[in-house]
Order: structure tokens, then C-alpha cells, then sequence
């Protein structure tokens, strides 16, 4: 349930608008911070993949150009598309390895269409976000997060050692050591607002370091033009062949991880951006996926790597307060505006390969921690230990051609399974799809949501109850006082809605009890969480309506209520009493 309580630093909420300096100020000092990742991730993975200097450039302008076109679409949301808050929106870190191995294979007019294709999906799980809510569990979003740093890291250990042939010896070893140092140090000791430019800090020093051993080469920086755009650098398309429905699947499955990655981000925004705490709405967040989308889509056809959101996001909104919706238009203005001046560009693209190996392999280590808490924080039991311990290992296994090498010598197999992200993310999938199959069986009424739905219910509880071993005193007292009410909350948050409604309720066994999930077209009501939430503050009751409240909150143990655009989903766990 939500908790309540004002969270005093927020000063301005996103429906409230700042003054235009305090607006302009915030957004500018977010681009600041976020340019040089979106730039540097692209370099990386055009420098890994040997491509040519006029592709890197295009790519590094197209990137700047999506990610604040898109921030600026999250703001300001455009029917369902945006979540409606300061979302930023850059350059994924989980598509490194794909977009690698789609380079090398197939160059950047595979990569492209595989990034269009791939985009289509997250529409669709927008869409349905519903439906794949017991598959993309923060089980699997967080063994796929740790995958994805396993993956890449040996790419990181190759940048660290990448110097021009004929320079000095210490000199990567030096830069990489002085960017690491002080990252490290910024992160570790520094307070929360130097955090932030922890990132840009340690690189700064790193190339300073470079420089001093002759490993920045300061003339492209100085012969790029203040003003332009690199034309002649697109890719284009090409017909798709055996490497591209190899690598689908894996861009696909990265496309999903990302898509879960917004999912979190969609939650965290809303949790920092008011002051008084509110039940997650999930519409919100299907804003976010298909503005996420979105971002992979215009990527894909511009021929550069996927968007994803920032956690940065968050950061921002807890240091700074200012959570205005004209924040993120300013912010995404500003680094849209970036990509037309090539000497900021030139400048990022210039970083030393250790340097920017050094910067990735903080990233990278944040990034695996990061697996690990979404993991942890959902709970862990011996399921969920299973598949996390499996799939990771077996990733790792495939990845490093430990596991059947012989499948991996080339065509579909060798290119599936040879990217262990991929590899542990199906393993990952596959066993909660099994668990969900043999899980205990669940029993399901669907009716009209109206008045003549509760002696339906009523019969339908009793029934699951008696097979299910509880006493008639218990599921009486219990199990249809709870269904009966949280009936009575959709029928009055429906109210006046208009054409039939249907409701779906779903009966299981569950630790100590029963789980019950009613599903209804959604309405516009209030969340029954935020209700239940305000009873505290409320000590008479008002209205009818209260009492339910009182009823739920008094024998459910937990309360979940999520409102998507297509269905509103009712989640109670009910205690069992002998």
C-alpha cells in the first residue's frame, strides 16, 4: 500500500510550473550531465566494431538528436505516448553487445533493422503490459541486467589496453588508472550533487592524463566545425539474411530488458516527483514504454544505437526538487541542440579507449549491483534462487564458448547462442514460464461487473475456499468479506461508466493463505491503495464507501491496485485463520 507522508524537496510537482530561469537552469544542468554518456557509449561501440570515422560521427549526431526528441516526448506526453514526467531518455548500455556483434556481422544497416524490428515488440508489451506481468518479473529483469554487464565486460578489459601503436607504455594504463581513481573516489566519498559529475569528472581527468602521454589527439576536435550536421553518413537498410534472424531474438530479448529497466524508472519518477506519495499508476508508465519505443524506432531508422530511459532521472528529481513537465521539454531541447555543433561532439568522440574503458567499467560494476537489488528486493526463495544461480551461469558458460563450442562455430545457433545475455535470458524466461504452468492451478469466475456479479462471487469463493481445506467460519469471515468488498470498490470507482464491463477474478492457494485478483475494464476512479492509504487521516467515516475500505484494509494483509489504460488489476493476499 502506499505510504504516506509529504516529501518536503519536492518544490515543484509535474503539473506546476516553475519560473522559466529556474526551468531553464535545471534543464541545462541536466543536459550537462547527460551528453557525454549518450555520446560515449556510441563511440564505444563504433570503435569495438571497427567502423569508420564518417559512420561514428553520423551515429554520435543521430543519437544527441533522438534521445532529446524523445526526452521531450516524455514530458510532455502526446496522447499515450510520454509518461508526463522528467524522464531522460539516451543511449542503452544494454544494447552494446548486440549492436556489436550486429556490426560486425552484418554492419550498420543490419543493426538499423534489427533496432526498427525489435522496437515493434515494446509497442506491443506497452500495449498489453498486463498480460506479461508473472513472465518480465524483477527476477528475470535482474539476472538479464547482470548478464548484460558479464556480457560486455570483456569488451571494457580489451578498451582498457586500446593505445596507438608506438606510444608509450604506461601511458594507458595511466589515464585509465587517474579516470578510474577519481570516479571511484567522487562516488564513493563525494555528496549527492558531485555524484552526478562523477562520470564527467573522472573523464575530464583521464584525458587530461592522456594528453600528457600523447594519447588525445586534439586535432580532430579542432578542425570539426562550431555548426553543421554530418550528412552522407546514414546507412540505410538491407534485405535481412541469415545473421539478422539469428541476432533478432537477442535484440528482441535486450529490447524487453529495456523495456523492463523503463518499467522501474516509470515507478521511481512517480515516487520522487510528488509530495505526497501516491499508489503507482501504471498508465503512466505504458506512456514511458511506448515514448521508450519510440526512441528505438526513430534510432533504428536513423541508423544509431537504442534509447532507453536514464535512472539519472531520479537522481535528478531527488537532488534538484524541480519536477516540472517544462523542465524535461528544456532539457531535451537542449541536448537535441547538441548534436548540431560537431566541435562538443568531436570533443566526447576524441576520449582514449582506456579512459572511456574506465568510465564503462564503474558503469558496468553499478550496473551488476543494480541486478542484484531488483533480485534481492523482490525476495528471495529457493525458485527464484534457482533461476537466478542457472540462467546466469549458463549465459556466462555460452558466452565464453564453454558450453557445447561446437554449436558455436557459426549460422543461427553459434550467433543465438554464442551472446550469453541471450542465451541466460531464455533460460530465465523458460523456467518462469514452467513454474507458471505448474504452479498451483487457479480458479477463475468471469462475469459482468455489476450488482448481479456478487452472489456469484460470493458462490465462487465458498466453492475455492471448501477446495482449498478452510473452514466455513474462515472463508465466511475472510475470504467473501474481502471479495465482496473489493467488488463493491470497482462497482462504485465504475460508476456512470458507460457500455458493460467485465470482471475476471482469479482464486490460488498462496504462503499461509489465498491470493485473489480481480480483473476489470479500467476505470478513471481513484486508486484503492492511495484510499486505504488516506484512512489513517481520516479517523470517522465519511461515506459508505470507507467502510469497505476499512473492511480490506482490516483482513487482506496486502492491498495491490494497478491502473493500466485497458484493465484495472486487484491483488489481495488473504491470511488464512484456523
Amino acid at each position: 500500500m502506499a505510504a504516506m507522508g509529504r516529501n518536503e524537496s519536492v518544490r515543484y510537482e509535474p503539473d506546476e510550473n516553475p519560473p522559466l530561469p529556474i526551468a531553464i537552469g535545471s534543464g541545462v544542468q541536466a543536459a550537462m550531465v547527460i551528453v557525454a554518456p549518450v555520446v560515449l557509449t556510441v563511440v564505444i561501440v563504433a570503435r569495438i566494431a571497427e567502423q569508420p570515422e564518417s559512420y561514428m560521427t553520423w551515429a554520435v549526431f543521430a543519437a544527441l538528436l533522438v534521445s532529446g526528441v524523445t526526452t521531450v516526448l516524455q514530458a510532455a506526453r502526446f496522447g499515450r505516448i510520454g509518461a508526463g514526467h522528467v524522464l531522460i531518455m539516451g543511449t542503452s548500455g544494454a544494447f552494446i553487445a548486440v549492436c556489436v556483434a550486429a556490426l560486425v556481422e552484418g554492419g550498420p544497416s543490419m543493426m538499423a533493422l534489427l533496432i526498427v524490428v525489435s522496437s515493434l515488440f515494446q509497442f506491443a508489451l506497452a500495449a498489453r503490459l498486463s498480460l506479461f506481468r508473472r513472465i518480465f518479473t524483477p527476477t528475470v529483469a535482474g539476472t538479464v541486467i547482470m548478464l548484460i554487464t558479464a556480457t560486455v565486460i570483456p569488451l571494457v578489459f580489451a578498451a582498457l589496453v586500446d593505445v596507438p601503436e608506438g606510444s608509450d607504455s604506461a601511458g594507458g594504463p595511466a589515464a585509465a588508472g587517474a579516470a578510474l581513481l577519481v570516479t571511484g573516489a567522487l562516488v564513493l566519498r563525494a555528496p549527492p550533487a558531485w555524484r552526478l559529475w562523477a562520470p564527467i569528472i573522472g573523464i575530464a581527468v583521464g584525458c587530461f592524463v592522456a594528453a600528457f602521454f600523447g594519447l588525445y589527439d586534439v586535432q580532430p576536435v579542432l578542425d570539426a566545425p562550431w555548426v553543421g550536421i554530418p550528412f552522407g553518413g546514414w546507412p540505410g537498410f538491407e534485405r535481412p539474411g541469415v545473421e539478422f534472424w539469428a541476432l533478432l531474438p537477442a535484440f528482441v530479448v535486450v529490447t524487453m530488458v529495456g523495456a523492463v529497466e523503463t518499467i522501474g524508472d516509470g515507478v521511481a519518477i512517480q515516487r520522487v516527483s510528488r509530495r505526497t506519495p501516491r499508489a503507482t499508476d501504471f498508465r503512466v508508465v505504458q506512456g514511458a514504454l511506448n515514448a521508450d519505443g519510440m526512441g528505438n524506432l526513430l534510432s533504428g531508422l536513423a541508423g544509431t544505437m537504442p534509447n532507453t530511459t536514464y535512472s539519472t532521472s531520479i537522481s535528478l528529481a531527488e537532488i534538484t526538487g524541480v519536477n516540472a513537465r517544462r523542465v524535461g521539454v528544456v532539457l531535451g531541447v537542449v541536448i537535441a541542440a547538441v548534436a548540431f555543433f560537431p566541435k562538443i561532439a568531436a570533443l566526447l568522440v576524441g576520449i582514449p579507449g582506456p579512459v572511456a574503458g574506465a568510465y564503462l567499467l564503474v558503469v558496468l560494476a553499478l550496473l551488476f549491483v543494480q541486478g542484484m537489488k531488483i533480485i534481492v528486493l523482490d525476495g528471495v526463495d529457493h525458485r527464484k534462487a534457482a533461476v537466478v544461480g542457472i540462467a546466469f551461469w549458463l549465459g556466462v558458460g555460452f558466452q565464453g564458448q564453454a558450453i557445447f563450442p561446437s554449436l558455436l562455430t557459426g549460422g543461427f545457433w553459434g550467433v543465438l547462442l554464442g551472446n550469453g545475455m541471450t542465451a541466460g535470458a531464455i533460460a530465465a524466461i523458460l523456467m518462469m514460464v514452467f513454474m507458471e504452468l505448474t504452479g498451483s492451478r487457479r480458479q477463475r469466475l468471469t462475469t459482468g461487473l455489476d450488482a448481479e456479479a456478487l452472489p456469484k462471487l460470493t458462490a465462487f469463493l465458498r466453492s475455492f475456499g471448501a477446495k482449498a481445506g478452510w473452514d466455513e467460519a474462515s472463508t465466511d469471515s475472510r475470504l467473501v468479506l474481502v471479495g465482496e468488498e473489493t467488488l463493491t470498490s470497482l462497482l462504485d470507482d465504475g460508476e456512470g461508466a458507460e457500455g458493460e464491463r467485465r470482471l475476471v477474478v482469479t482464486a490460488r492457494k498462496a504462503a499461509g493463505g489465498a491470493e485473489l485478483e480481480f480483473v476489470s475494464a479500467s476505470a478513471e476512479g481513484e486508486n484503492l491503495e492511495d484510499r486505504l492509504s488516506y484512512l489513517g487521516e481520516t479517523p470517522d467515516v465519511t461515506d459508505v464507501r470507507e467502510t469497505s475500505f476499512r473492511i480490506l484494509r482490516g483482513y487482506a494483509s496486502s492491498v495491490r491496485h494497478q491502473k493500466y489504460h485497458d484493465v484495472d488489476i486487484v491483488t489481495l493476499h488473504v491470511d488464512e485463520v484456523r
